[in-house]
């Protein structure tokens, strides 16, 4: 089953192709990385899905029905540009906010001081929204998406705003509700972020896609035989032009880049020759390196 699947879609403003023959087809249980620069085509994909605005061709499907109201109940939705009432109390806005996905007051009672406790917030039920701080109502705002149990959970930037330690705690929350069956699509710019918590990226550019597929499969492909090497002695094997083509020290390491002919195996036998090795590896590549990398190259062939 798909728990969202985009099939074809294109949305243009004016003489902007915002979104250019996107499709997705996404299964329960995985955490997705929506990824691109400013002005890729992420958000508008995502207000499509939404049905916010409509694509001017293409469907969208959830749970494999097309994308009516009634399914969209089964979706949470945490925008960038964050909603909320202000002047509400928080019970007041959580149980509105509960029946617009289908649950009654008895229904989201519990649930919702369940989840004020755990994000400690329990304490401010009775307060307007307005006297929290950024971080408690961007916690708030993280509750009502998450507290009608949906299928899909589209996170777009849902860290701003929180220190470490609740930040932390919101990626414990979807881990257990990747592990309770959901789908999440998780949209930021924090690269770090990405690689700690999704299974696997979509890289958009001009409302295309250019890169993706499972994060370790991504990896591999744009794998380098960059090394990474600590080590105590006089090193002249460093040196040896036949062997590395350059390299970088970085005070506590080297970062060694081999000669395309030269085997990874030859260096490790001249380093062993010369100094004490406490750290030999070829380094993965960052997502934000492949990131930068691939949305360069794009730029570079006009694409």
């Amino acid at each position: 089953m798909s728990v969202l699947k985009i099939d074809h879609i294109y949305k243009s403003f004016r003489n902007v192709d915002a979104v250019q023959d996107l499709s997705l087809d996404l299964e329960p249980n995985v955490i997705f990385g929506f990824l691109g620069p400013n002005g890729a085509g992420k958000t508008t994909t995502i207000r499509m899905i939404m049905d916010i605005i409509k694509p001017d061709r293409g469907s969208i499907f959830i749970n494999d029905q097309p994308n009516t109201l009634q399914m969209r109940e089964k979706v949470g939705y945490l925008p960038e540009e964050r909603g909320l009432y202000r002047k509400m109390k928080i019970s007041e806005l959580l149980v509105f906010m509960a029946e617009l996905k289908g649950l009654s007051a008895s229904q989201s009672k519990p649930k919702i001081e369940y989840w004020l406790e755990r994000l400690e917030l329990l304490d401010w039920i009775d307060k307007k929204v307005e006297e929290l701080s950024r971080g408690m109502q961007q916690k708030l705002q993280f509750i009502s998406t998450i507290m009608h149990e949906p299928d899909l959970i589209i996170l777009d930037e849902p860290f701003t705003g929180l220190d470490p330690v609740n930040s932390d705690l919101i990626k414990q929350i979807m881990f257990e509700q990747k592990q309770r069956g959901a789908t999440i699509i998780f949209s930021t710019h924090l690269m770090e972020q990405v690689e700690q918590l999704c299974d696997s990226i979509c890289l958009i550019n001009k409302g295309r896609i250019v890169l993706g597929g499972n994060i370790r499969d991504v990896k591999k492909e744009f794998r380098k035989n960059i090394i990474r090497m600590e080590f105590e002695g006089d090193a002249t094997f460093i040196k040896n032009q036949e062997l590395i083509e350059r390299y970088t020290d970085h005070g506590t390491h080297y970062e060694i880049h081999p000669k395309e002919s030269a085997p990874i195996q030859q260096i490790l036998q001249a380093a062993a020759q010369e100094v004490m090795i406490s750290k030999f590896e070829l380094m993965e590549p960052s997502l934000h390196n492949i990131f930068i990398d691939v949305v360069t190259q794009k730029e570079r062939n006009g694409s």
